[in-house]
């Protein structure tokens, strides 16, 4: 049985759309009490088999991000989306901590939206025809290398089996952020299924989460999962959160 994905809503004028290309979710296990203290209230971790739950830096490169009603204006550019997956209220989901964009036009969600966004330097490189395939993230003081290992993968420790994963790891379709007024934003994304190949990381670092103390500099990732190309439709703008709605 293969993951099905979710039917995708009606794309909408003011909805935005783009490619992520050299996509990859790079994944860490961490203490799920650790966790839970970097979240609002109402939001919990969302717990995998074994111990801990996870956060993922999600690094891509966006090609012609554009608003439905510019499409002439694209734009492109390397982000880092860095989350924590969560449930909320009988919804499951992401937690934002923050997104890195090497783009100006970071300044639209950072001040229109409140969003925790930030300006960052954003390289990514990737060779999916090599043997074996590499990935390779510069960003400010966050690093990655990492390469497709001889062996498919066969289990992803923590889920039950490949539509598990690919449904909770890969296909959260509802985002959540604290916005700079202290309130909680929320935004929701449709794309495909994945059907990603599996890295292993030959070195990695994300401060981003040693700051927030839930890894340390010598945490090595749990998974990587990164595929060359994703559609993705992103239904702005993004709202203020009410629970019960």
């Amino acid at each position: 049985m293969s993951f099905a994905g979710t039917p995708r809503p009606r794309p909408r004028w003011f909805h935005a759309r783009t490619e992520l290309e050299d996509f990859a979710i790079v994944s860490y296990r961490v203490d799920a009490d650790a966790l839970a203290r970097q979240l609002p209230e109402g939001f919990v971790p969302m717990k995998i088999d074994g111990p801990g739950a996870l956060v993922s830096a999600v690094a891509f490169r966006d090609r012609d991000f554009h608003f439905r009603f510019l499409p002439s204006v694209g734009i492109d550019c390397g982000q880092i989306n860095y989350r924590a997956y969560v449930t909320a209220y009988g919804h499951t989901g992401v937690w934002f901590f923050g997104t890195s964009l090497d783009h100006p036009v970071v300044a639209i969600p950072q001040h229109l939206w409140g969003m925790p966004w930030r300006r960052d330097r954003i390289r990514i490189e990737a060779d999916w025809d090599a043997d074996p395939a590499r990935w390779r993230l510069v960003a400010g003081d966050a690093r990655c290398e990492a390469v497709e290992p001889a062996e498919p993968l066969t289990r992803l420790a923590g889920f039950t089996d490949e539509p598990d994963w690919l449904e909770r790891l890969t296909h959260p379709t509802l985002g959540w952020y604290r916005r700079r007024d202290g309130r909680v934003g929320v935004y929701s994304i449709w794309h495909p299924p994945m059907r990603p190949r599996y890295l292993v990381a030959d070195s990695a670092r994300f401060p981003v989460f040693e700051r927030l103390g839930l890894i340390t500099p010598d945490t090595a990732p749990h998974s990587i999962l990164a595929q060359a190309r994703l559609s993705f439709d992103i239904h702005t703008p993004p709202r203020r959160f009410r629970p019960g709605t």
